[in-house]
């Protein structure tokens, strides 16, 4: 006799959190994120599908190969991933799961998935993350991003955590720290705007840039002296 696992119909999708780090396409014109572990060089967006990592004709997540996403139920279990020293960089997700999955004790495998929320911080000096900024690694065609305050974020490529939103697309909210349920979102309003927090760290960012171009500037402006002296 085969034994079968039963069947559920969710009235609506299920939730779950893991972790992964913010990537940066190397145009510049698409974000999205890239895993920990298993399947950990294949960037995903927002919203995507998931495929064999082994490179296998099935759809995942079938039930003899470890392909397909994965999650976890609990928020905490997923944050507790964040304290080894090779994950410190990464970001909190909350996840839809979408399509078909299978169901384990700790957390889903499944075929699709939808990006509700990235919560990340702080920034590896201790400071509150006002950006996510070049990590100095990534992946083929991909720049990989870390959580930066305004100051370590100085003359790296980097995005505000609402710019990182809005190139994700797909109703993407991006936070910095704390509940990601409470906190105000990174998504426009209606009219298009963006509220105080959002500002104020579009603000920093922007002054950290215009702090290390105008120290750029001194450097140049030292030496065209010193040159001049000397001849």
């Amino acid at each position: 006799m085969r034994l079968r696992l039963p069947v559920e119909r969710p009235t609506e999708p299920p939730t779950g959190y893991k972790i992964a780090h913010p990537v940066l396409s190397q145009d510049g014109t698409r974000a999205g994120f890239t895993g920990v572990s298993l399947g950990g060089a294949l960037p995903y967006g927002v919203l995507d599908d998931a495929a064999c990592v082994y490179g296998r004709r099935h759809r995942p997540p079938a039930r003899l190969c470890d392909c397909g996403f994965h999650c976890v139920h609990d928020r905490a279990a997923a944050e507790a991933l964040l304290c080894t020293a090779e994950h410190r960089a990464a970001v909190l997700l909350g996840v839809s799961v979408l399509g078909a999955y299978i169901r384990f004790e700790r957390g889903f495998r499944y075929a699709r998935q939808r990006v509700r929320t990235a919560t990340a911080g702080p920034c590896a000096c201790g400071a509150t993350v006002v950006a996510l900024a070049d990590a100095d690694w990534g992946r083929p065609g991909w720049r990989a991003l870390a959580p930066a305050c305004a100051g370590c974020a100085r003359g790296r490529t980097s995005l505000s955590l609402a710019g990182f939103a809005r190139l994700a697309g797909g109703g993407l909210r991006v936070v910095a720290g704390g509940d990601a349920a409470a906190a105000p979102s990174a998504e426009p309003t209606a009219r298009g705007e963006f509220g105080v927090p959002e500002l104020v760290a579009e603000a920093a960012l922007l002054q950290a840039r215009l702090d290390w171009f105008q120290t750029q500037l001194a450097r140049l402006g030292d030496r065209g002296a010193g040159g001049g002296e000397k001849g």
